[in-house]
């Protein structure tokens, strides 16, 4: 865990109910925000707001890493960047197969959904699936 970013760096932090899973100085980030997708550099106006489902993506250099992201907030200051997220897998850590076989089975589950309650949570499953494989399939994992 890194105590302070660098100048002209950002201190990055997501972190899920399962614990820590970025603490790195970054060069920028993007981020699904429910009003949109939005990035943030060094120096960015604080903000605060929440995230929906989506691909964050960070950047090092010239190297850009992926993570899948689903809900929670995302606080934005100077100099950090501080998600808190429900969810957050990493792209070389996403099973691609068990990614692929959750995208099948919310497509079933849509196809039979019953009322609008169950309709709502397929398509939720659904996006979370489908995030989970475009953002395994941007290391090239397939």
């Amino acid at each position: 865990m890194i105590a302070q970013a660098p100048a002209g760096k950002l201190k990055l932090e997501v972190v899920t109910p399962a614990g820590m899973v970025v603490s790195d100085a970054v060069d920028e980030v993007v981020l699904p925000g429910i009003e949109g997708e939005f990035g943030v550099l060094p120096g960015h106006v604080p903000l605060l707001t929440a995230l929906k489902i989506g691909q964050m993506a960070y950047r090092q250099g010239g190297e850009t890493h992926y993570i899948a992201v689903s809900w929670g907030y995302v606080e934005v200051t100077h100099h950090k960047v501080m998600v808190l997220a429900e969810t957050a897998e990493k792209a070389m850590d996403i099973d691609v197969g068990r990614a692929e076989l959750d995208k099948a089975e919310a497509e079933k589950l849509l196809l039979g959904a019953k009322s609008d309650t169950e309709d709502e949570i397929a398509k939720i499953r659904l996006e979370k699936a489908l995030t989970r494989v475009q953002v395994a399939r941007k290391i090239g994992k397939e």
